[in-house]
């Protein structure tokens, strides 16, 4: 059996419920002195679906609202008694947020400036035809479902193709295609506020990541181990293949890495930085293993795995069980990267933002950036939004899910000083590099894992010694070094966590299981954690 094709079986049977059930019985009260010579538009609407409360006078269409609710008011601008506008005035007072429509012979400006100051939605230029007054309840009230349906019929395609590219044995470039489909329909979804497609679509993704999850499982090892130009773009080749060629040119570069970005939510703050830079170039990478900060931004800098690192400088790696800080040496890194590159002359400058007070002086000297010929930026926040929403509660109800998640990275960065600093240094010619190290995802499922004190304490990936786990739940590599990675002891070993799971130990399981489970986490094998942007972005 086949889980993604009995999730197509699905979407089918939701494509003929939206067709059948969809179109909801919306009612509408027309308010007009000449209401029946208006029968015949009256019974068009009625044919097509609406339920038609109509009167003659402003004063009877109020006290109606007054006990009564309707969907949309559509009323006349010129009745004896009380205006339309007067009308609008009084029903605002009732139900603030209704929809009104005026219908109106009077083309005037003041008027339609009144109009629009009375908060009303569209208007209608009489003599009025049923095809107009239809459009205008259609644009009004059937936005959402028919924004639902045409995205429903869409994805009805998408997804055929889907299946078929995860049937034909996709390679690296292959899963980056699936991924940024699977995230522009999730985010199509969102727009059409449709619950059940959102439901059969993150089914699909679910079942997408295991099959990813088996795909890392049986490739991850080859990319490390042979260097025979069939792996992917990877933490340790980013700098190399996407920044340092920028450096060759007479424009300064600006570096900016804003930690635990996943690609759906570079999507959503997109729109906020084409305001003030131009797109040249959208890409993913892949971010090695464990997806964790540690690992990840230190490869990203030195320009090696993490295993080549603490060979050559062990006074500057730390293991994960050590206190001390883990990424305090990225500078260096970069430093003799650019060394190993024959570049050592590169004029760069290094800054990590990890508090407001950084933020906010990053802003307010952002020109300063373009005084190097390379300028690095850590951008910490989305990390800490991440990791806190584990431990504050009103934080956990801001980012409930994955759209809420969306919505907070957005509103964030939208107020934040680093777009601030961005669109400072757009007005001078530059590029800028934005990436991350790693994603994250909502996990769901906890997963039983024994350690010493020595593990470490990632809830998507363990280190340690004697590890005791379910090798049918987790992916494992008994020799690190096989993936790049330090081997500490003896019998050291990595485990990840696939999907949506997330490992706890047996002792007081059931506690850590419900506070763990729905937040955002990082270290394991999942599209969301491992596929990552990287873009190019130029002043305009």
């Amino acid at each position: 059996m086949n889980p993604l094709r009995d999730s197509l079986t699905l979407l089918y049977f939701l494509i003929g419920f939206f067709q059948k059930f969809s179109m909801p019985i919306a009612t509408v009260m027309w308010v007009d002195d000449e209401i029946d010579i208006l029968e015949a538009h009256k019974r068009f609407l009625e044919m097509k679906g609406y339920a038609i409360i109509t009167f003659t006078n402003g004063f009877d269409a109020v006290d109606f609202l007054q006990k009564n609710q309707v969907d949309l008011l559509l009323i006349d601008e010129s009745m004896p008694g009380m205006s339309g506008l007067e009308t609008v005035s009084r029903v605002k007072k009732i139900h603030q947020h209704l929809p009104i429509v005026l219908v109106t012979k009077n083309e005037t400006e003041s008027l339609m400036d009144e109009a629009i100051g009375s908060q009303i939605t569209d208007y209608l230029i009489k003599p009025v035809n049923p095809n107009q007054v239809l459009l205008a309840l259609k644009k009004i009230l059937d936005n959402k479902r028919l924004v639902a349906e045409k995205t429903t019929a869409s994805y009805q395609l998408q997804f055929k193709s889907m299946l078929e590219d995860l049937d034909g044995a996709p390679n690296h470039q292959d899963w980056i295609k699936i991924y940024k489909q699977l995230t522009f329909w999730e985010l199509e979804m969102e727009k059409s506020e449709s619950a059940e497609m959102m439901e059969v679509h993150l089914a699909q993704k679910k079942e997408a990541n295991l099959s990813f999850f088996k795909f890392i499982t049986r490739n991850y090892s080859s990319w490390i181990q042979v260097n025979d130009g069939d792996a992917p773009l990877m933490s340790h080749s980013l700098f190399k293949e996407k920044v340092f060629p920028l450096l060759q040119k007479s424009s300064p570069v600006v570096w900016v890495v804003l930690d635990n970005l996943r690609f759906d939510q570079w999507k959503v703050i997109e729109p906020l930085l084409s305001e003030c830079f131009k797109l040249v170039e959208e890409d993913c990478f892949y971010s090695i293993l464990p997806t964790a900060t540690h690992y990840c931004r230190n490869a990203l800098f030195a320009g090696e795995m993490p295993a080549q690192i603490e060979k050559k400088f062990p006074d500057k790696w730390m293991k994960d069980q050590d206190e001390e800080g883990k990424n305090t040496h990225e500078s260096f890194f970069i430093g003799e990267q650019l060394k190993r590159l024959r570049k050592s002359d590169i004029d760069f400058s290094y800054q990590k933002i990890v508090t407001h007070a950084d933020a906010v002086k990053l802003a307010e000297h952002a020109l300063d950036l373009l005084n190097h010929t390379l300028s690095i930026v850590v951008y910490n926040f989305v990390d800490m939004m991440s990791h806190a929403r584990t431990e504050l509660d009103m934080l956990k109800e801001l980012a409930s899910d994955e759209v809420a998640y969306r919505s907070l990275t957005k509103s964030w960065f939208l107020h934040s000083p680093l777009l601030s600093a961005l669109k400072k240094i757009s007005e001078r010619k530059c590029a800028v590099v934005l990436c991350t190290d790693h994603g994250s995802i909502q996990v769901k499922s906890p997963l039983k894992i024994v350690g010493d004190k020595q593990t470490s304490s990632n809830l998507r990936y363990k280190h340690g010694r004697n590890l005791d786990y379910d090798a049918r739940e987790v992916h494992a590599y008994r020799d690190p070094q096989i993936i790049g990675l330090p081997k500490s002891t003896v019998n050291s070993s990595f485990v990840f966590a696939g999907g949506q799971d997330f490992l706890c130990y047996p002792n007081n399981f059931n506690h850590f299981a419900a506070l763990y489970k729905n937040t955002f986490q990082h270290g394991g094998i999942s599209m969301e954690e491992m596929i990552v942007p990287v873009v190019r972005l130029e002043s305009r």
